[in-house]
């Protein structure tokens, strides 16, 4: 009898707390995270950090151009920041004594042949060009590097047009391919059969830079550093010929991507003589009209993008914006370009330009070419080209005439096909054994530091706010809830909301859980609700913070084109990162945790993103309808950078659905991760593994690699350390809370 009614009990508690469970999960399901109004001002802090931040940068910049008087004030001020410039490129190798060239056929045409040459630009890795050679080489010959746009690579019809025209006046034309385009791509959709779908051809070269770029990133280099180095070794090219007049080398670069490279290229490589950069240095065919007051109102800095050679890494916090690359060409040539309207009169970067070149006396040298009505008109109204369209060549001739004394020439009428100007053929690919792009990085040493190039600071003086109409009473689903804000006096940008579970007895709760994610409160309350009931249950209570750009303070999206990629690149470009803005948010957090009684701390990183099935084939081209889902990681690596510097009060970190490593992002042309995942020079610093192994009591579940897919645990086994769990299958919500409360 006794033995029934024990169990009879013991049915009856387990049921009781089963119930209670269940009640507690139901009610944290329900609870409404948010924090600020509905289109606050407090939600979208994120934005007015980093105006406050382009406009200061604006300011400054009129300050010093007004407070240069002289061609040494110029100079001192442009060799510093070209200096910068540089520097933020990436690690540009020793230039070669000669650069290997293989002609792998030759086309003739009218008064000249074009040369299909690959040239070696960096060890195994060649640019594919055509060289457009005249029929007499005897005298010395003009060199011309025509930088394509990214609509189309060098095979295009205005870039042949051009390559023709003058290399029948007796001058040497060089037309790569740009990294990633053409030949150099960096994908397999070359036509309509590369895909079973129906997908944009003609855009894919362009869309994966911006792949390209955050892998040349992770390993401190850049996109912009790599076509510029391919440039440089295009004048060395030009440079073997014989009979190359050096004092006349001239790059132009096309209206949509061309400009950014050849401007920067020209800037740093003082062997050209002459520049012809379009879209680049002043407004954009996106500008709006300009005002009496463009001087001080016009945006010299830009604007953050997916688009990297535009929006240039440390840019602003350098003082290298794009005015300051073009008017460093001075006092060599420069043609100031642009594809539609220009209203010179206003735009405040030609009268710089004007003053620059007037310090030299050489205002013979500055010269300018637009063609009319804007962006969003349609031709023959609006001069829209592919590169360097016969409306913008016009004006061009004449100033050739000057500069190198070229007649004005007739325009060519005869043009090649794309596949007879194609360089590679099967016996240069077995000779040379070319590689993508990924493939040369992945062979890049990286470093065995434990920062991954991350610092922030805590704000100690940090303030808490509690919101008045947060139900902070015991209730019968065992919890008590605060809402709250962390918030800093010294900076009006930082302002933290949270949600705050306490168990509902009154007991003193001393550890506390913070729970950080992409999806923030909102995030952690629906996937989650299960895990926090547990840890609630063990005493301990849990703290959901939306750090900037997570939860109900994230931008529009998180795509390549979103407003999160936007955000994020404008912080590099004042050399910050999204991830190091969050760090000392959390940080500054986990400062105000002993104000409301907490001594000890877990961090609890997570994402709610579903990985991609391993089996599906992840290759398929940007923008697709069914694109592959992408990851989001941003949770477990803050908590593991939290874990690193909080001290001790840290006394464990759990992180789930993080990234495995950073070199997992070099395993293929594709990566299905968000911007702000990436650090630049990450790999130059160490990888995650690294950084796990300075948190104490680590515990990581559920890990993807850079394509999302979840890693296996013998993967795992091999990249982490002792010390370190790894798990390939997330714990159950009751382990992970045991775990969690236990430390």
């Amino acid at each position: 009898m006794r033995t029934l009614l024990a169990i009879t009990l013991s049915l009856f508690i387990v049921t009781h707390a089963m119930a209670q469970d269940k009640a507690t999960i139901e009610a944290l399901q329900k609870l409404d995270a948010r924090v600020f109004a509905p289109d606050s001002a407090e939600a979208k802090l994120r934005w007015d950090s980093v105006r406050k931040l382009r406009d200061e940068t604006n300011r400054k910049d009129v300050e010093a151009w007004r407070a240069i008087k002289t061609k040494a004030d110029w100079e001192a001020f442009r060799d510093a920041r070209l200096a910068k410039l540089k520097a933020s490129l990436g690690k540009f190798p020793e230039p070669p004594k000669s650069v290997k060239v293989v002609t792998t056929k030759k086309l003739p045409a009218d008064g000249c042949t074009v040369e299909c040459i690959l040239y070696e630009s960096r060890p195994g890795f060649f640019v594919t060009a055509n060289l457009y050679v005249p029929e007499k080489t005897e005298k010395p010959m003009p060199g011309f590097i025509l930088v394509h746009s990214h609509h189309n690579p060098k095979t295009e019809g205005e870039l042949q047009d051009m390559g023709l025209m003058w290399a029948r006046q007796g001058c040497l034309v060089l037309i790569p391919d740009m990294l990633g385009h053409g030949e150099r791509r960096n994908h397999p959709f070359v036509n309509a059969s590369s895909y079973p779908e129906k997908y944009e051809v003609s855009r894919q070269d362009y869309r994966f830079r911006y792949n390209s770029n955050l892998q040349l990133s992770l390993v401190g280099e850049s996109l912009m550093g790599w076509l510029v180095w391919d440039l440089m070794r295009g004048v060395d090219v030009l440079y073997q010929r014989p009979n190359i007049d050096k004092s006349k080398i001239m790059v132009f670069g096309s209206v949509a991507g061309g400009g950014d490279p050849c401007a920067v290229f020209a800037a740093l490589d003082k062997r050209v003589t002459a520049a012809a950069p379009f879209n680049f240095g002043g407004p954009q065919p996106e500008t709006g009209k300009l005002g009496d007051d463009a001087e001080l109102a016009f945006n010299y800095m830009g604007g953050g993008s997916w688009e990297s050679t535009r929006n240039l890494f440390l840019s602003a916090r350098d003082g290298f914006l794009p005015w300051l690359i073009v008017g460093s060409i001075a006092p060599r040539g420069l043609v100031y370009g642009h594809e539609f309207a220009w209203d010179a009169k206003r735009d405040p970067v030609w009268a710089r330009f004007q003053k620059i070149w007037g310090f030299y006396d050489a205002a013979d040298k500055l010269a300018s070419s637009s063609g009319r009505g804007s962006v969003k008109g349609r031709p023959p109204e609006s001069t829209h080209c592919n590169n360097i369209g016969f409306e913008h060549r016009k004006a061009i001739y004449p100033t050739l005439t000057k500069w190198f004394g070229l007649p004005i020439p007739e325009e060519n009428k005869k043009r090649f096909t794309s596949a007879e100007l194609q360089c590679w053929t099967e016996e240069a690919r077995k000779t040379l054994k070319p590689k993508l792009l990924h493939e040369i990085l992945q062979e890049m040493k990286s470093s065995k530091g434990t920062t991954l190039g991350i610092s922030a600071k805590s704000l100690a003086d940090a303030e808490i706010e509690r919101v008045a109409d947060a139900a902070r009473q015991p209730n019968n689903a065992g919890f008590r809830m605060e809402k709250l804000i962390v918030r800093h006096p010294s900076d009006p940008t930082l302002a933290v909301p949270m949600v705050l579970l306490r168990p509902a007895n009154k007991l003193k709760i001393t550890h506390v859980v913070i729970g950080i994610a992409q999806d923030g409160k909102a995030g952690f309350l629906k996937h989650r609700a299960e895990t926090i009931a547990q840890l609630l249950k063990n005493k301990a209570a849990v703290c959901l913070v939306d750090l900037r750009g997570t939860g109900e303070t994230a931008a529009d999206g998180r795509g390549r084109q979103s407003g999160g990629t936007s955000y994020s690149s404008s912080l590099l470009m004042h050399g910050q990162t999204g991830p190091g803005v969050q760090l000392q948010e959390l940080l500054t957090v986990m400062n105000a945790m002993p104000k409301l009684g907490f001594k000890t701390i877990a961090l609890w990183g997570d994402s709610f993103a579903p990985t991609n099935d391993p089996e599906t084939n992840l290759a398929k081209p940007l923008d697709v309808s069914n694109m592959p889902k992408q990851s989001e990681p941003m949770g477990s690596l803050l908590a593991l950078l939290g874990g690193a510097v909080g001290g001790d009060k840290v006394t464990a970190v759990y992180g789930r659905g993080g990234l495995v490593s950073y070199r997992s992002v070099l395993d293929s042309p594709f990566c299905y991760l968000p911007h702000d995942a990436i650090i630049p020079g990450a790999l130059t610093q160490g990888d995650i593994n690294d950084l796990a192994a300075t948190a104490r009591n680590v515990q990581l579940e559920g890990m993807v690699d850079g394509l999302n897919r979840r890693v296996d645990q013998h993967t795992l086994d091999r990249i982490y350390r002792k010390g370190v769990v790894v798990r390939a299958e997330p714990s159950t919500p009751m382990e992970v809370a045991a775990w969690l409360a236990k430390r």
